[in-house]
């Protein structure tokens, strides 16, 4: 029989079908779709193969996706990845995923995403939010606070508030916003066929010859003396993969799903499947109104989106239209920002959760509030996301950490073979399609994508494999004060 005092220490199956769907989606879809076309088009030229990348980067996620589902249907618990590293490969490999994921890349990330909300807000304002309140030097390094960095600490604030609440609160304000992540990518996809004169199929037919193509090195620029195709759509295929990061959210919440057996699996694969189609669909509307040259010479401060949106009824009503639209589509965006912040902090907090629960993290993590929520690591990652957006280094930080997020990408995925390997007879309420096939590419392109930046950018992969490294202390000095078992407790079986 379970107790009050038990209750309060279990989390809550409250996401259904759409809000698991929602966690997905929502920090999936934010502004690569919208920004990343200018790079691509520079990097492979032509329309078809910008087009190509996205779908040979969404089959990569897609064939992730698949592995997924099946680990995390077979074990719905929180922390999800940490979990499967925990009990395939051990303690030490999920406890440096988890350090990694809690002090680099998903507080980091937060950082830079209620930055860009504080960035869109200025912008949209006409430059009005922006001043300067504190300037001095550190160690010879200028340091400078400004009202936009406040307002990105407000609005960390409030999200990490939100998610205090209820599972259930949180799934609700993530459907929502999910829905207006969706509706601004069909908005300015419709309305490139809908709202524009002057476009055309034919712009599918071109190159972009003579784009400026600022900011990007010559060696992947089209047209360039040093240029190779191949090295080209790998960078294009880089930039897309980007724009699916994410796909993986909902792992980390399984043990907050409803029904999870069939919503994890349908949720995954569904989201997924539903994030290709409309990743092309935004980029045929590009297409369709700009031709690659122009593409290619966006700058790089604004997005392909607003350029295509900026020609939305240009040659009737012009200016009360067009600013209309321009207007609903940077508060859309605005609101995309807050929508990817929400999704992830309320996954990423599970982390500290699960890995309290084996002894691996400070105890004060595992504390549910009497909504059944990990309080403490959700104001946790609100304080520390603060205090990056603060200091400005949120960008070189998830810089550094895309490596190692690569690196535990092919290890979760890889654990899907000892799990079949070590429990043969283990309940799979979803099996892999494909396997060992689908696995086993994901692992190439992976490796393929590890050695490739390794070679293009050793410094940074070497400082990211550092940072995870430096949480190797903590974990023996955790262990050597005596850590619970790992193990699967009973509130987190379906």
């Amino acid at each position: 029989m379970t107790n009050d005092s038990d209750s309060v220490h279990r989390l809550i199956r409250g996401l259904g079908l759409v809000a698991a769907i929602s966690v997905i989606i929502g920090n999936v879809i934010g502004t690569g779709v919208f920004l990343k076309a200018r790079v691509m088009t520079c990097n492979v030229g032509e329309p078809f193969w910008v087009i190509m990348a996205w779908v040979a980067a969404g089959v990569l996620s897609l064939a992730g996706a698949l592995t997924y589902a099946e680990l995390t249907a077979m074990k719905p618990e929180a922390g999800g990845p940490y979990v499967f590293l925990r009990d395939s490969y051990g303690k030490i490999s999920s406890f440096l995923f988890g350090w990694m994921q809690m002090f680099i890349a998903r507080t980091g990330a937060q950082a830079g995403v209620a930055v860009v909300f504080a960035i869109a807000l200025n912008d949209y304002l006409g430059g009005a939010l922006k001043t300067s309140l504190f300037a001095t030097t550190i160690f010879g390094y200028p340091y400078e606070i400004t009202t936009l960095q406040i307002i990105s600490l407000m609005v960390i604030v409030i999200f990490t508030t939100l998610n205090c609440l209820s599972v259930s609160l949180s799934g609700q304000i993530a459907t929502f916003l999910t829905f207006v992540k969706i509706g601004l990518v069909l908005f300015v996809g419709l309305g490139a066929f809908l709202f524009v004169t002057g476009g055309g199929l034919e712009n599918f037919s071109l190159a972009a010859t003579g784009g400026t193509c600022e900011g990007v090195a010559s060696s992947v620029t089209f047209g360039s003396p040093d240029y190779s195709f191949f090295a080209g759509f790998a960078a294009a295929m880089l930039g897309a993969l980007w724009g699916y990061d994410g796909w993986d959210n909902l792992s980390y919440v399984a043990g907050e799903v409803k029904d999870p057996n069939r919503n994890i699996p349908v949720a995954i694969i569904g989201s997924v499947l539903l994030i290709i189609l409309l990743y092309v669909f935004a980029h045929i509307a590009y297409y369709f109104v700009l031709d690659p040259t122009a593409i290619a010479s966006v700058s790089k401060d604004s997005s392909v989106a607003m350029s295509v949106v900026s020609r939305f009824f240009s040659t009737d009503i012009a200016g009360v239209a067009t600013g209309a639209a321009v207007a609903i589509f940077t508060v859309g965006l605005m609101l995309s920002s807050l929508g990817t912040l929400h999704t992830s902090i309320l996954s990423a907090s599970r982390i500290p959760y699960a890995m309290a629960k084996d002894g691996m993290m400070f105890p004060f993590f595992e504390r549910l509030s009497v909504n059944h929520v990990p309080i403490n690591g959700v104001l946790f990652q609100g304080v520390w996301a603060g205090i990056l957006a603060l200091s400005g280094s949120f960008d070189t930080l998830t810089d550094y950490a895309i490596f190692g997020s690569w690196i535990f990408y092919g290890l979760v995925t890889s654990s899907i073979f000892m799990f079949r390997r070590k429990y043969p007879d283990a309940h799979r309420p979803y099996r892999a399609w494909g396997y060992p096939v689908v696995p086993v590419l994901f692992l190439l392109v992976t490796a393929w994508l590890l050695v490739n930046t390794m070679i293009t950018s050793p410094e940074s992969s070497f400082i990211g494999i550092g940072l995870i490294i430096l949480g190797l202390p903590v974990y023996f000095y955790l262990n050597y004060k005596g850590g619970k078992s790992p193990e699967v407790a009973d509130d987190d079986k379906g």
